[in-house]
Formats: C-alpha cells, structure tokens, sequence
C-alpha cells in the first residue's frame, strides 16, 4: 500500500512538473504561429493544465474526476480563464441534467426487474444456437445501451451470460465459446453507444461542444441519422470478427430450445412498478424522437436533456412506478457526472484560448491534403490511437472534439462532421480492455485476456474506420449541417 502510495505522489509530482514545463518552456516565435493558429499565453496555460491532467488521468494518481476538479482550479489560479466563466461552461450546462437522467432511467430498469425480463427473451429468441447467441448478445447489448449507458448495459447482460456459461461448463480462459460471449457483452454495449446520444458520457460532451463552439445544433434524430446506419453496419462486422477469432467449440447449447422458451414464458407476470418503468422508458424515447416536432408545435427548440428530465420527473411522482430516491441514488454513478462537467470546463477552456487550433493545426494539419473520406478514416484512426492512452470514453470525448473543432478553422474546412465521426470513434473502446469499464466487467469473469481482445479489437478498429468514414461520406451530404435547400 506504501509503494502504491508512493508511486501516485511521484505522478502527481511528475504532473506538477510537466505542467510548469509546458507552461515556462521558451517557444520560439515561429512555432507559436502554425497554419494561422495563434498559441497565446492563456493557450499556453490551458495547454499546461491540460499535461498535468493527462498525467493524473494516465497514471490514475487520482480519481477521475477529482482530477477535473483540480485541473479547473489550476486554470482559474494560473489565469486561463475566469473562474466563473469555467465552472459556468460545466456545471452550468443542461448535459448534466441529460446525464443524470439516462443514469438514474437505467438503476429503476435494472431495479423494477424488466433489464432481467428483456434479457430472457434474448435467449427465447435466439435459441440454443451458440453463434445465434453471441450474435443475441451483441445486439440486445446495443439495442439497451442506445437508452441507459454502455456501462449500464454491460452490467445487466453480463450475469446471464455468466450464468449460461456456468449452465455449459465452460471453463474461464479455455472456452472459445465463454471467450466469445464476454467479448460480446462488451462490445455490443460500446457498439450501442452509437446509436443515440444518451448511449455514453461522451455522446452529450460532443453534443454541447459541437452547438457552443460550432453552431451545429444536433438533435436527437440528427444523431440517428448516422448513429444506426453505422451501428447496423458494425454489428455484423463485429460478430463475424468475433467467430473467427474464437469460434464455439459446440453448436448448440446442451439446453433445447424449447426448454429456453419454457424458462422466459414461466416468468411471474409483470409487476405494477415493471409496467410503470416500462411505459415511462417508452414515453421517453417517443419524447426523445419526437422533440424536434412538438418544438415547432411549441415554438422554441427542446433540449435532449428535457426527456431525460421528464422520465425523473414521472418515475418519482407519487402513485407512478413507486421507487425510493435512496435506492436508486447508490445506483448513479455521481463520479461520472463531475467528469462529465469538468471535462466541458478543461475543453472549453482549450477552445476559446486557441489552444486546441494550435495542437489541431500542429498535430492534424497534414489532413488538410486528403479527400474528405480519407480525412475521416485518419480522424477515427487517430481517435483510436489516444484511446489506447485513456481509459475513458469520456476524457477521449473531451480532447479530440474541440481539437477536430479547432482543426476546421486553421484548414478553412468545415469540421462539424469530422467533429462528429470523432466523438463515434471515442465511444468504441474495442482494442484494450483497460480502456473502459464497459470491457472490465466481463473481463473479471476470467473468460479472456486482455490479449483475446487486443487482436479481434485491432481488427474491428480498422472495420469501424472504414465504416465510419462511408457512412459519414454518403449521408453528410443528406444530414450533415450543410445540407438543406
């Protein structure tokens, strides 16, 4: 515990020390200017407090999102931006309100006993077939992470393939078959994330950035318009990698069909407070779907965060679906909430300090000479190689956005949907399984290695790449924020 200790002052030194060094370092004056980007001195402050940042997050010194909160101080006391203006850019901000919506939506699904239920239909329907399960798995673990968090999916899904592999006998780090079915827990759930902004942490971030600093105001079916073509074409792809990587060593299931069927159909009928959740998680979605009419109907633009405020609102009133706030408040992962704001905070502060042109424009520039479709493959390409480096969607979110932002400006081109395909890529923490918590879960099972998913997850990588990029190329024109009449 010494040497642990020990080991986390060192970093915290070490950032402190990088920190000072990026801040007070001479930069001649032909590098403070690159392709038009200005670095300015309260850029150079940003810059450093963002190097102190890394360190603490790469080497987790500290908590997360403790370490947002001393990166705001630090940029407050060293003068990158008024106080009140940073923690106004996070803390003020209707994402937070989005987030501890969908948050608290996905503890009364998994408490009300209906995430159980949906799960066993999974299994009613795909039978005793072991591909037609991972297969199963990979898309109920997308189609729940569309609504409640990829984390949130994972947990749910996670036990009952357990339980299924415990049923068979496979042994953990043995079976091709458990290999396959926990790979596919995670990555049905980072697949899902695609789909809708309420999919991760990351999703809302992109969302604000891209309507504070670029005035793409996205909604909820703008997003998808490119999230479940995207995802409908990934989940596939993802199956397949994950047969040829590990294919089961049995077809079938020692269990018949009929006997997975009898088990979902033998189930106690649905309870008042399952209906309840059920019918309130439905009215959110429609809400979700249909905001952007019912704005025009109303006369002002809603917010995705008024959806997610409105399934609080109705699961807490009384009579209604009957939960305690200090139940489901254990639940609610507030750490991820205080990321979430400070990470707006430290990407605001590198936007509007010009910061982010300066990196964008030093690192990035060199896309500038692509075609558009390549320019896309190298933005998810280079998302993918930073998050090798962070093990959170959200921090991924947090950097390359306003970056991308920013690149658009120094290049003269319109970035908004490169900007976009970025923040997708953030959410697909497919390689390592240190880089989310998404993949932890299942990996504690011990039913594959880090190792196991490394080399499928390079595979998929490159697959989401090309994806990506085809589908932001062909609906861009359609759904992008230049298209229109």
């Amino acid at each position: 515990m010494k040497r642990l200790s020990g080991g986390k002052n060192w970093a915290i030194l070490g950032g402190f020390a990088l920190l000072a060094l990026v801040y007070l370092i001479p930069i001649p004056e032909s590098l403070c200017t690159i392709r038009g980007a200005i670095l300015e001195t309260q850029g150079r402050i940003s810059l450093a407090v963002l190097a102190f940042a890394l360190v603490l997050w790469i080497t987790e010194a500290l908590p997360f999102h403790i370490t947002g909160l001393a990166a705001i101080l630090m940029l407050a006391l060293l003068g990158g931006g008024s106080y009140t203006d940073i923690i106004r850019a996070g803390f003020g901000d209707d994402v937070i309100i989005f987030f501890i919506g969908v948050l608290v939506l996905a503890a009364c699904l998994g408490r009300s006993g209906l995430a159980k239920r949906f799960s066993l239909l999974v299994l009613s329907l795909t039978g005793n077939s072991t591909r037609a399960i991972i297969f199963g798995f990979l898309a109920a673990g997308a189609f729940l992470s569309m609504w409640i968090t990829a984390l949130a999916s994972s947990a749910m899904l996670m036990p009952l393939a357990l339980g299924i592999l415990q049923d068979e006998g496979e042994k953990p780090g043995e079976s091709r078959f458990g290999k396959a079915l926990m790979i596919a827990v995670a990555w049905g759930a980072l697949l899902g994330a695609l789909g809708t902004p309420a999919g991760s942490g990351s999703n809302p971030i992109a969302v604000r950035f891209l309507s504070e600093i670029a005035g793409y105001n996205i909604g909820f079916l703008d997003w998808m318009a490119f999230g479940i073509p995207t995802l409908l074409i990934l989940l596939p792809l993802a199956w397949l990698v994950i047969i040829l990587f590990f294919p089961p060593e049995h077809a079938r299931l020692t269990r018949g069909r009929e006997e997975l069927r009898g088990e979902f159909s033998s189930q106690k009928p649905f309870s008042r407070q399952e209906i309840a959740t059920g019918v309130i998680f439905a009215l959110t979605i429609l809400f979700w779907i249909l905001s952007p009419a019912l704005g025009k109907i109303l006369g002002f633009k809603i917010p995705i965060s008024m959806g997610a405020l409105l399934a609080v609102v109705l699961l807490f009133l009384p009579g209604s679906a009957g939960f305690a706030w200090k139940e489901i408040q254990k639940d609610i992962d507030w750490a991820g909430i205080l990321l979430i704001a400070t990470g707006i905070c430290l990407g605001m502060s590198l936007y509007k300090s010009g910061a982010a042109a300066w990196v964008s424009a030093a690192v990035l520039g060199g896309i500038g000479s692509l075609t558009p479709f390549w320019r896309l493959v190298a933005v998810v390409l280079g998302v993918f190689i930073i998050k090798v480096v962070f093990s959170s969607n959200t921090l991924t979110g947090t950097i390359i956005v306003p970056l991308v932002l920013a690149l658009g400006t120094s290049l003269s081109i319109d970035a908004r949907l490169l900007a976009l395909a970025a923040a997708f890529a953030a959410n697909l923490a497919v390689i390592l399984v240190t880089t989310s918590p998404v993949n932890v879960l299942p990996y504690t099972t011990g039913y594959f290695t880090i190792k196991d998913m490394a080399k499928a997850g390079l595979v998929l990588a490159f697959a989401a790449a090309f994806t990506i990029a085809s589908v932001f190329s062909l609906l861009g024109p359609i759904f992008g924020p230049t298209a229109g009449p």
